[in-house]
């Protein structure tokens, strides 16, 4: 099957910003971001990250900061973080190389056995499998796998990169593109398959229940409040815990309220008791709504006014002035609402 693959790949590959990179550190850099992100969506990011970090040395000594500005609205900010972290191990403990060896990129933060393969195939030319989503449809598919566990995966890709050894990353690149352009979840085009003759599911009638589907939950909602508080011309805003969703980015302090409670005196009391403020809680701005993997977010945020006290809540804080929103991280569900409300574009 591989060498139909191949000529396919050849002739079809998508046109992909870092298609034909080599260097392991910009490989490792795009295939992080591409984890549960459109290469599209990642594509002007890694751009502009390589520009400014170009390579493991500018990342390992970059301010958490300017990494998560960097990738605000990329989503998933874990990712950037643990980033960051494996790059100061690559330097501290391999002297600026991104190790070759799948054990070993699979020690560096944030990196599972997709991106481990996918460094190791495409800029060392190792025979290891790199089977993220798409991959996982095609090899499901063509071998008509029940399960599709990473061990039957793990199998099938290995047998087609045995059958090119000498181009392994080609080999994982072109099942991607074939997931994606072909072999899709609904309404595959399998009369432009170049693997249709050897598939085990579309001979077998299988291919609308491969791979096997888990029905999922709708996510239960969270709702919370949230407060703009402000003091002689600037705004107050709060790191949010590094080891917690959303690590390291800004926000406004908020709280969570079981429903239906009014947010405005949940707000006045969560300022007094857990921030040590005396603020007088005014209008709602705006109800954002965001979908996490787990959970829906609906967060009404209002005007606040400080009225005296100081900041007694151990997370790191600042006042800041309306030009100032710029140089910090903020999530993707409150950039618009700061560029739109608090900027200095249209300030209040």
């Amino acid at each position: 099957m591989a060498a139909p693959l191949l000529k396919w790949f050849d002739a079809r590959q998508r046109d992909i910003a870092w298609r034909g990179e080599r260097d392991p550190y910009a490989i490792l850099v795009a295939e992080v971001m591409a984890q549960q992100t459109r290469v599209e969506t990642a594509a002007p990011y890694h751009r502009r990250f390589m520009n400014r970090f170009p390579d493991v040395w500018t990342l390992a000594e970059a301010e958490e900061d300017e990494v998560l500005g960097l990738w605000e609205g990329l989503g998933y900010y874990a990712r950037a973080r643990n980033l960051r972290r494996a790059a100061r191990r690559v330097v501290s403990e391999y002297g600026g190389r991104i190790p070759r060896a799948v054990s070993e990129l699979r020690t560096l933060p944030g990196v599972g056995p997709y991106t481990a393969g996918a460094v190791a195939s495409v800029a060392f030319g190792l025979p290891e499998p790199a089977v993220d989503g798409n991959a996982r449809r095609v090899l499901s598919r063509l071998g008509d796998l029940e399960t599709a566990s990473p061990s039957e995966l793990d199998r099938v890709a290995r047998t087609l990169l045995a059958a090119v050894p000498e181009r392994p990353g080609d080999v994982n690149q072109a099942l991607m593109d074939l997931g994606s352009a072909v072999c899709t979840p609904r309404r595959p085009r399998c009369g432009a398959c170049p693997l249709s003759s050897r598939c085990l599911a579309l001979r077998r009638g299988t291919i609308g229940e491969r791979p096997p589907r888990s029905r999922r939950a709708r996510s239960p909602e969270r709702v919370e409040a949230a407060a703009v508080v402000r003091r002689g011309g600037r705004v107050l805003v709060l790191r949010r815990p590094s080891d917690g969703l959303l690590g390291g980015l800004w926000d406004f302090p908020s709280v969570r309220l079981p429903s239906p409670t009014p947010p405005a005196p949940a707000l006045t009391r969560v300022l007094r008791e857990g921030f040590g403020l005396d603020c007088s809680v005014g209008e709602e701005i705006r109800v954002l709504r965001h979908a996490f993997s787990h959970f829906r977010l609906r967060l009404t945020v209002h005007q606040a006014r400080w009225r005296s006290g100081e900041v007694t809540n151990p997370r790191p804080h600042r006042w800041i002035g309306r030009g100032e929103f710029g140089d910090l991280a903020f999530p993707a569900y409150l950039r618009r609402l700061i560029d739109e409300e608090i900027s200095p574009r249209n300030a209040r």
